[in-house]
């Protein structure tokens, strides 16, 4: 009985489901195809290989007198054919089957089906996830609504997820419905999935991201047309609001949320997410990288931080390329710098700069696109230089 003791903790794996490889989406089902396929072409080589060591090492043993002995052999064309021929074949084939795969399974595409025997027919369902410490975050904008650490769509229709962070680089990861895809901060991710059959699945944050990273996980529900508009329903009479306020008090990190769900949504939130500009009086990054396109605010424009009144919200302090926090609080026109200077004892102001691109001294303006001439009402100066005006 103490032989098979170590049999003991096998009962334990009787629960464990290989879900990867029994999923209930085409796309989780496609990919776990891929992975046989490719497991298979595989073992072509690694099984003889792992047999061929086993029958060398016990047909040439130093008991056994029959083996063939020849100390000088050292080359026969016929093995090394056989050596270099058989991988290169496999690894032609991996190289096709994962290059198609990878192009046709790419979260960005849309699907191109429901499942093997069903075509698309209707639009995806947008889905707005925000990874926070540690909960998810799911908005529904065409419904309305939104949940926290629970997922509900409908079955056998495509569902088109764009993801963010609020703070680090996450991953959003359903086995049974789609492959993995990041969620970082300040950028936007998008991955399609479809769940073929009704059920409650796992979903879960595949990157580790902190202290509470292991309870970061949400029950993704798959419901037939009824029973989803019976959830949203039922979310719309939860009576809670998710504005911009009550979103940076659920931003706060946190541990193991129960689900909840909002009645109404801010129709720009998840936009502000994106951007970093859900406290009130900061810059979005969009227009921050509008402002830098028109050559406007250059590196004050790339390090804008608003200084937030709370420090116990998460980015309090997000410096850009090491510089201090600060804000850009407005932007002076040309009888404003006028009014500056004066205040300041200086009667003339600078000279106007000219914008147009450097050229050598004497030469025409070359042609074509750095042959633009100055915009009419653009500022432009003058820098003397050995006696003479020199256009920058």
């Amino acid at each position: 009985m103490k032989r098979l003791s170590w049999l003991a903790p096998l009962p334990l794996l009787a629960g464990c489901k290989p879900v990867v490889l029994a999923p209930s989406g085409d796309v989780a089902a496609r990919q776990a195809e891929l992975l046989v396929q490719s497991t298979l072409l595989m073992l072509i080589i690694i099984v003889p290989v792992m047999a061929l060591t086993v029958w060398f090492a016990w047909r040439y043993r130093a008991t056994n007198k029959r083996a063939s002995y020849d100390p000088d052999w050292d080359h026969s064309t016929k093995l090394e054919l056989v050596i270099w021929a058989i991988p290169l074949m496999i690894i032609i084939c991996l190289g096709a089957l994962t290059w198609v795969g990878t192009h046709l399974l790419d979260p960005y595409r849309p699907l191109d089906r429901i499942s093997a025997e069903k075509p698309v027919e209707q639009a995806p369902l947008q889905v707005q996830v925000v990874a926070m410490d540690w909960k998810w975050l799911f908005i529904y904008p065409e419904q309305g609504v939104a949940s926290v650490n629970q997922l509900a769509v409908p079955v056998d229709r495509p569902v088109e997820f764009t993801l963010t962070s609020t703070s680090v680089m996450n991953a959003f990861y359903i086995p049974a419905m789609a492959g993995m895809i990041y969620a970082m901060p300040g950028m936007q991710t998008t991955l399609h999935g479809v769940f073929n059959a009704p059920g409650e699945y796992q979903g879960l944050a595949s990157h580790y991201s902190g202290h509470g990273f292991s309870g970061m996980r949400f029950k993704a529900v798959a419901l037939d047309g009824a029973g989803f508009e019976d959830w949203v329903a039922q979310a719309a009479d939860s009576g809670r609001t998710l504005d911009r306020a009550r979103y940076l008090e659920l931003e706060k990190p946190s541990e193991n949320v129960a689900p909840m769900a909002f009645a109404s949504v801010d129709p720009q939130l998840f936009q502000r997410v994106v951007n970093m500009c859900v406290e009130e009086g900061r810059m979005c990054m969009a227009e921050m990288m509008a402002y830098d396109a028109q050559g406007g605010l250059g590196l004050p424009g790339i390090a804008n931080i608003a200084a937030l009144t709370d420090p116990d919200i998460r980015g309090a302090a997000r410096p850009v390329l090491g510089l201090p926090p600060f804000q850009v609080s407005g932007i002076c026109s040309v009888e404003e710098l006028e009014q500056m200077l004066a205040s300041a004892g200086t009667t003339e102001p600078a000279a106007p700069r000219d914008l147009s691109p450097i050229r050598g001294r004497g030469l025409d303006a070359p042609q074509g696109i750095f042959g633009r001439q100055p915009v009419p009402g653009q500022l432009t100066q003058s820098v003397p230089q050995d006696g003479a005006d020199q256009n920058l």
